[in-house]
């Protein structure tokens, strides 16, 4: 009987004890049987000598116990936890955790193998791996899968509102990036990503930063071939605060819970339209010599000039030209312009989130009043929630039906 291919997957851990019996018994179930799970247990080695950290070190000791008395599922343990094998200097987080992983699975994986990243709180359907070898093999052009999520709330008034509110955020962001057809139209979440062996070998792997890896290794794979942003089995992510990163939905739950709200903005549309705009000019060169907001950003907050000439004498065609110039305003850049755009206009989250629904959506059932973007009213944040995750996966679902199968970049 032909076992199909080998799913590594890949979780780092920290302070997971207590999820770990749930995991492992949503691994166990699984409709499709042949993986291997390679976990990262880790913190940073100076944690055993602070006392409040103490206790995370001593949890991760129970989790790597836990793990090597699991007799049924194939694991393996990358122990960055045990006192003077934890994080040292720069090294350190989920990044790196997640690299390690990845580069870890790649030395024994051939390119017919898949990488399915989880967390160790994250729930999944049973038929979760299944239904993600299903999607690449009626996919076989696609180098990575952005998978649909949906935060979990946990009971917590507080964290329940944070995460409501940053989901918000992110919808808003992903609808729009669809809207304006743009390149880097993804939705990025460390605990929502698979991707063939192959493609993660082609793109040379990831650079750990900070914060932001998922982020950073979708937008490399991106650069290298299309990515899906679709699958029938969606995942559900923790909302739990975490500080572990810079950035991300542990931090933006933090905040959330602080009422500190700036770094995630609902954008104006207007901002959006000027994205497109200006991507639209790419075809043909009009980019060089057509005034735009885009161009005006690279001059006066990048101090960039010329940066279009530059890419054309370099172009050995106009498909290359145009590539290229999406590689430089790339996913990175295009939150660059709206966080320097977002300021010079008046309008306020609720506002740009109103104008949204009526030009785009005004059959919506939530806009028979005027949308409140009420931070502190669960259950208004929760509809809305619930109405742009519908809006998102439907637009979704349509282009993952439409796929250009023949779509090399």
């Amino acid at each position: 009987m032909t076992l199909g291919p080998l799913i590594w997957v890949a979780i780092p851990l920290l302070n997971e004890t207590y999820n770990l019996p749930k995991l492992l018994s949503s691994l166990k179930k699984q409709s499709y049987q042949n993986f291997k799970v390679i976990v990262c247990v880790n913190q940073p080695d100076c944690w055993w000598d602070i006392q409040d950290k103490r206790e995370l070190c001593e949890d991760n000791q129970k989790s790597i116990q836990l793990l090597q008395d699991e007799k049924e599922l194939s694991i393996s343990i990358i122990d960055k936890s045990s006192q003077g094998n934890g994080w040292t200097g720069k090294e350190g987080g989920v990044p790196w955790a997640r690299k390690l992983l990845f580069d870890t699975i790649m030395e024994s994986a051939s390119i017919l193998d898949f990488v399915i990243s989880l967390d160790g709180d994250t729930d999944f359907s049973e038929k979760y791996f299944e239904s993600i070898l299903e999607n690449f093999s009626n996919h076989k052009n696609a180098v990575a899968l952005s998978i649909p999520y949906y935060h979990k709330l946990m009971g917590n008034v507080q964290s329940d509102l944070a995460i409501l509110r940053y989901e918000i955020y992110m919808r808003y962001y992903h609808i729009n990036m669809i809207r304006i057809k743009s390149v880097y139209q993804f939705a990025a979440l460390g605990s929502a990503i698979a991707f063939p062996a192959w493609s993660y070998k082609k793109i040379k792997g990831i650079k750990p930063k900070p914060s932001g890896e998922d982020f950073y290794l979708l937008q490399k794979f991106r650069k290298f071939g299309p990515i899906l942003n679709y699958n029938v089995e969606k995942v559900f992510p923790s909302s739990r605060p975490s500080d572990r990163v810079l950035f991300g939905t542990g931090p933006a739950v933090i905040n959330g819970m602080k009422g500190e709200w700036e770094r995630y903005p609902i954008y104006s549309m207007k901002l959006y339209d000027d994205i497109e705009s200006a991507c639209q000019m790419f075809n043909e060169y009009k980019i060089i010599s057509t005034p735009n907001k885009v161009t005006d950003f690279f001059h006066e907050k990048l101090k960039e000039s010329d940066q279009w000439e530059k890419i054309k004498s370099s172009s050995s065609s106009e498909e290359r030209f145009v590539r290229a110039c999406h590689e430089k305003f790339d996913g990175l850049r295009i939150l660059q312009y709206l966080k320097f755009s977002k300021d010079k206009l008046k309008n306020n989250d609720t506002d740009n989130l109103n104008q949204f629904f009526l030009r785009h959506y005004p059959d919506s059932k939530i806009i028979s009043d005027k949308i409140e973007l009420d931070v502190n009213n669960l259950e208004s944040l929760n509809i809305i929630r619930d109405e742009l995750f519908a809006i998102e996966n439907h637009l979704l679902h349509e282009q993952w039906t439409n796929w250009n199968h023949k779509q090399k970049w």
